[in-house]
């Protein structure tokens, strides 16, 4: 006789610091600790305690917090954090992932102006996957729009599928402002797929990190699918709470996104009972 059980996958929840932005790397493990998040994802931004190997490792032990990823520094702010060279920015993030006991390495593409970087990237990536046991999982991203024109701000392109990587980072908040079908997207990649970054958008032209749920998209159904498939890799909640009026309002939105997480990952399935 059938029944319905309950499969929850082997996959961590995880909060990304920047989650907590404009506060602190710091605070993020103390909400993180607080709320029962299994880890952190570590934004390496401005922030110094973000950059500090020895720091993280310090807040992670305390708080018995793990720190299950990394995000190297590839936003425009960061230009500067961790030398200018993009390939050293990334030898210190795995470098950082090694030492702290984290598994991947997020990662965005080049910059359409980072041309030598661009050029080989692709084949960079491949290179220094091979020298590690920490994954690079390359992230989607989205072309820049102002009012109706569109600029492809990045190389070989913002849609990672379209080139071969050995992992890959889907995140929701990027296929909404891609005005992507993200379904279609976790299907290209496949069992490729290492890494979420969890949050919503309505679609806009900014890219807008909502709580999961607040937005347009199927971020359950993307949820629901992973655990239908048996996915192990991590759920980074990376959501915008600036305009939260205080911290408490920051960590009930914080709250919430894992409640949801947990929720959808929970998936009914049938079971056989002879």
């Amino acid at each position: 006789m059938a029944e319905p059980v309950v499969r929850i996958p082997d996959a961590k929840v995880a909060l990304s610091t920047a989650s907590v932005y404009p506060e602190s790397t710091a605070t993020a493990f103390e909400i993180a600790a607080r709320l029962g998040y299994d880890g952190v994802e570590i934004m390496v931004w401005t922030d110094p305690v973000s950059q500090d190997i020895e720091a993280l490792r310090r807040l992670s032990d305390y708080h018995r917090v793990p720190v299950l990823a990394v995000h190297a520094p590839c936003l425009l702010i960061t230009q500067r954090v961790w030398s200018t060279d993009p390939w050293v920015k990334l030898q210190r993030a795995r470098a950082a992932a090694e030492k702290l006991g984290a598994s991947t390495v997020v990662v965005h593409p080049p910059f359409r102006w980072q041309r030598q970087y661009a050029r080989d990237f692709v084949r960079g990536i491949w290179r220094m996957a091979g020298e590690t046991d920490v994954r690079f999982a390359v992230e989607n991203m989205y072309p820049w729009r102002y009012r109706d024109r569109e600029m492809l701000a990045y190389a070989p392109d913002w849609d990672p599928t379209t080139e071969d990587y050995r992992h890959y980072t889907i995140d929701l908040s990027h296929t909404a402002t891609a005005r992507n079908d993200a379904l279609a997207m976790v299907d290209r990649m496949g069992d490729r797929l290492g890494h979420v970054h969890l949050a919503d958008g309505t679609g806009s032209g900014k890219d807008e990190h909502l709580v999961p749920g607040r937005g347009n998209q199927p971020c359950g159904e993307v949820l629901e699918r992973l655990a239908t498939t048996g996915f192990a890799g991590h759920v980074v909640v990376e959501v915008n709470t600036r305009r939260a009026m205080s911290s408490a309002e920051r960590e009930a939105d914080l709250a919430e996104a894992l409640a949801f997480t947990r929720l959808h990952l929970a998936s009914a399935v049938k079971a056989h009972r002879s």
